[in-house]
């Protein structure tokens, strides 16, 4: 097992002070979305299902990704150019932030000023196999007449935005629909598919005082590690869903949280963040089953999204981050693994996975694959508190560069293909 190196108290502080401020810009671009939406949509969750068509399965199709004989979690980052794209692989990237309206500001960073593309050519290559040539249409095929919903914090809406731009392409102008009504966005794609790919808010999964989309603050934390239903009451009609928690759990080692299904005040108290962490996930897995058929539902969660918030993880000596980054990190004979990422809670989530009884989760993974791009991130070429960076701002990246989230065209493309891959081999299952 890989370990990991331990943060002192000084850099402890740095990160959680680092964290916190980037996340406050997961609320005010939520905010600005809110705006961007003018109307009240109607947003239906019943689906007149088609009946279910033939997909055609290419031989890529056939002899590329299996689980049970290849980990798509292992390999390499290769560069994808014109010239080694091949009948099994997808080129990089597979959209442009001109050809997806649907791209919000804080992902842009090309139009956003980053004078660099190249963090948009890295192609994941698993070590035992080929990842299925992602095909927009194939894809909602798959997901035909379902909806397929993204649930966790600002992380996990970058993939579900990445989603959408990755198919909206094969959906007609007139047969697709995009609405921001908080906590959700929803992107529809009507015609022969009747899909909808769909993002809720709940950083913490379980409920808590930051459940509004935009009016909550991140140095203020209280959970309700008992309480989902509020939450599950969205989720359980979903027939494909996606969960994501990790960096908003990682403000302070200490959390202030109740486990009385109410939130009582009088029963606040403080909980180190691992042992709220398995409470909360041990609420989620009693919900899901309770809730979830098996035999309808698929369920998905996702492992944590890494940082890079100090250079001399990957190059001694440097006092830096992730700003100015153009390349992956070089595996030099093994795996490279950052202090942003905690063992702890993933052994907690696998765990908690490991026990469900009558509900399959498939746990994805990206982890270890997302560690190696440091080149990846938004840095200076994204928002703060709803607005982009102004210059002063960008010339101080030690202060101001976001190593959290991550451009798009970028690294979530990577989550989504590897889930399509799943995705198809269980229908081809």
């Amino acid at each position: 097992m890989i370990q990991p190196t331990l943060l002192q108290p000084a850099d402890r502080r740095l990160a959680a002070a680092a964290i916190s401020s980037i996340l406050i810009l997961g609320s005010a671009r939520l905010l600005l979305d809110i705006f961007k939406t003018n109307h009240q949509p109607h947003l239906s969750t019943i689906h007149n299902k088609p009946s279910p068509q033939p997909i055609f399965l290419s031989p890529a199709d056939r002899r590329s990704f299996s689980p049970a004989k290849c980990n798509p979690f292992e390999g390499q980052w290769v560069w994808n150019d014109d010239h080694n794209v091949t009948s099994s692989s997808s080129p990089s990237p597979l959209y442009t932030e001109d050809s997806c309206p649907y791209l919000v500001k804080q992902t842009t960073c090309q139009r956003n000023g980053r004078p660099d593309g190249a963090y948009q050519r890295w192609r994941w290559k698993p070590a035992g196999c080929e990842l299925p040539p992602f095909e927009a249409a194939k894809m909602l095929d798959v997901v035909r007449g379902k909806r397929v919903m993204f649930v966790g914090d600002s992380v996990m809406r970058s993939q579900f935005e990445s989603m959408v731009c990755m198919v909206q392409a094969a959906v007609p102008r007139g047969a697709r629909s995009f609405d921001r009504v908080p906590p959700r966005k929803v992107f529809r794609a009507g015609g022969e598919w009747d899909v909808t790919l769909e993002y809720y808010w709940a950083p913490f999964i379980v409920e808590s005082i930051s459940d509004h989309a935009t009016n909550h603050t991140v140095h203020k934390r209280l959970v309700s590690l008992d309480a989902i239903d509020k939450h599950g009451a969205t989720w359980k009609e979903a027939d494909v869903l996606v969960f994501e928690s990790y960096v908003w759990w990682m403000h302070k080692p200490f959390i202030n949280a109740t486990y009385d299904r109410y939130g009582s005040p009088e029963n606040i108290r403080e909980y180190d963040v691992a042992t709220a962490y398995k409470v909360a996930m041990e609420t989620w897995a009693n919900w899901l089953e309770a809730n979830i058929n098996p035999r309808r539902q698929s369920v998905f969660f996702m492992s944590m999204s890494p940082t890079h918030l100090w250079s001399w993880e990957w190059r001694p000596g440097s006092d830096g981050n992730c700003f100015n980054e153009t390349y992956p990190v070089e595996p030099a004979g093994r795996p490279y693994w950052g202090t942003g990422s905690n063992l702890q809670i993933m052994n907690i989530i696998g765990d908690v996975i490991g026990r469900l009884r009558r509900v399959k989760v498939t746990f994805m993974n990206i982890t270890q694959l997302s560690e190696y791009r440091k080149d990846g991130h938004t840095t200076v070429y994204g928002e703060r508190k709803g607005k982009l960076l102004t210059g002063e701002q960008r010339s101080d990246p030690k202060n101001f560069a976001d190593c959290i989230h991550w451009c798009l065209p970028g690294v979530p493309d990577t989550w989504n293909h590897i889930l399509y891959a799943y995705l198809l081999h269980s229908y081809r299952s």
